[in-house]
C-alpha cells in the first residue's frame, strides 16, 4: 500500500511539470521562429510554421508580450526589447565571444579578410562574433541571425564527421525551416561537403551571391565541433586559391581559441 501511494503522488506531480516543460517548449518554438523571420510575422504564419494551433500561438503570443520577448504591431509579431539586455550580457560575459575576439581581430589583419565566428545551435548556426576585412562584404549580417548548417563553408564544416542519421536530421530541419526546398536529400547535403581527409569546407555564391568563403571547425575536445571560424570576401576582390591559403591562418586560429576555452566552463 505504502509503495502504490507514494507512486500515485509522484505521478500527480510529474503530470504538472511536464505540462509546464511542454509549454515552455512551445513558447520556444514560437520565439524561434520569430528570430528565423526577415519580416514581422502574422498570427496564422506562426501558428502554421511552428504546427499550433491559432488559440494556443496566440496564448503563447502573450505571455511573451508580458515579458517584453515580443512586439506587437498592428496584425504582426516581431522580437521584442527584452532581447537587447540579453544579448548584451552575452557579447560582455560568454567565455566564447571575448576569447574569440582578438584571434579574429589578427587574422582579419593577417589576411585582409573579413573574419567571423559561427556556433552551432541546434541544426541552425548563429553569428557571435565578426571583425571586417579591407573589402566590405555586400550585405549586412547583424550578429545572432540564425544561418542553415547546409549551405556556407561555416556550417558545412560542423558536418563534416556527421553520421547519415545526423544529416536526415538536418535535412529536415532545414526544409522546416524553410532553408531548403521540399526536394532537399541527404544525399545532396553529403555532396556539398568536404571529403574525407579535408579538414575545412569552401563555399562560392552558397548562401549569398558573389560571396566567397573558406571554414575550419575549432576543435573540441571534448566531442563533436560546435564552432567554426570563417573567412570572407566579396568575388571581387579574392580568388579560391587566395581564401584557401588563408586556411593555416585559420587552423592556428581555431586551435588557439580551442585551447582557451579549455579551461572555460562552456
Amino acid at each position: 500500500m505504502t509503495v502504490s501511494s507514494t507512486h500515485s503522488a509522484s505521478s500527480a506531480e510529474d503530470g504538472p511539470k511536464a505540462g509546464n516543460m511542454r509549454s515552455l517548449s512551445r513558447a520556444m518554438e514560437v520565439y524561434a521562429e520569430l528570430q528565423r523571420a526577415e519580416r514581422p510575422q502574422r498570427l496564422s504564419d506562426l501558428a502554421r510554421a511552428c504546427g499550433m494551433s491559432l488559440p494556443t500561438t496566440l496564448r503563447i503570443l502573450r505571455v511573451l508580450q508580458d515579458f517584453g520577448m515580443v512586439s506587437q504591431t498592428d496584425k504582426s509579431y516581431r522580437i521584442g526589447p527584452a532581447v537587447l539586455p540579453a544579448a548584451r550580457s552575452y557579447l560582455e560575459n560568454d567565455p566564447l565571444v571575448v576569447a574569440a575576439r582578438p584571434i579574429l581581430q589578427q587574422v582579419a589583419s593577417q589576411t585582409g579578410l573579413t573574419a567571423s565566428l559561427y556556433t552551432r545551435l541546434g541544426f541552425e548556426r548563429i553569428l557571435v562574433a565578426r571583425v571586417d576585412g579591407d573589402s566590405p562584404l555586400r550585405y549586412d549580417l547583424p550578429l545572432g541571425k540564425r544561418l542553415p548548417l547546409t549551405v556556407g563553408a561555416a556550417g558545412k564544416i560542423l558536418l563534416a564527421t556527421a553520421s547519415e542519421a545526423e544529416l536526415q536530421q538536418v535535412v529536415a530541419a532545414a526544409i522546416a525551416a524553410g532553408h531548403e526546398d521540399s526536394t532537399f536529400t541527404p544525399e545532396g547535403l553529403r555532396a556539398r561537403l568536404p571529403e574525407a581527409g579535408v579538414d575545412y569546407a569552401y563555399s562560392a555564391d552558397e548562401r549569398a551571391t558573389g560571396v566567397l568563403s573558406v571554414a575550419v571547425a575549432v576543435p573540441n575536445r571534448g566531442g563533436r565541433p560546435s564552432e567554426s571560424i570563417a573567412l570572407t570576401s566579396p568575388v571581387e576582390t579574392a580568388t579560391e586559391a587566395g581564401l584557401k591559403a588563408g586556411v593555416p591562418e585559420l587552423r592556428r586560429a581555431a586551435g588557439r581559441l580551442s585551447e582557451l576555452l579549455e579551461g572555460s566552463v562552456y
